[in-house]
């Protein structure tokens, strides 16, 4: 499976129970798909570029998550016919190449190393924040 990140922007005038569900049914789509949820990470409300549908503002989120690349179509097709969205971005993320054997794999990713107190886990992929000037807050 391939991991994505989904930018969605909805409506500012959405009550507490509209956004939950809007998603929640997104979150649905992805596991309907044969996706799993990896990290969702509200942004909060920011001001627009330019007005769209109206709105000079928008709630932001965004959904880290693992699917099958047929699974994005279905995915975006559901956001596109969604009232409570105005815009939605669906990006594929590359994850980082494990260094070769025999040299230093955090100077190939340009990571900062655990801290002491933390311990280094396998699983978790590290992000780089900086890659991102937009919204460094995306991914806590």
């Amino acid at each position: 499976m391939r991991r994505y990140e989904l930018m969605l922007v909805l409506r500012p005038d959405l009550a507490d129970d509209k956004v939950q569900g809007a998603l929640e049914r997104t979150a649905r789509a992805i596991a309907a798909g044969g996706g799993q949820i990896v990290k969702q990470a509200p942004w909060g409300r920011r001001r627009l570029a330019y007005p769209i549908d109206h709105h000079r503002e928008g709630s932001y989120y965004v959904i880290l998550f693992e699917a099958p690349a047929t699974a994005i179509s279905e995915l975006e097709r559901g956001l596109l016919i969604s009232e409570e969205v105005l815009r939605h971005l669906v990006t594929r993320v590359e994850r980082p190449v494990r260094a070769a054997r025999g040299r230093d794999a955090e100077a190939d990713l340009d990571v900062a190393p655990p801290s002491d107190d933390e311990e280094p886990d396998d699983d978790v992929e590290l992000i780089d924040e900086s890659e991102t000037e937009a919204a460094p807050a995306a991914i806590d």
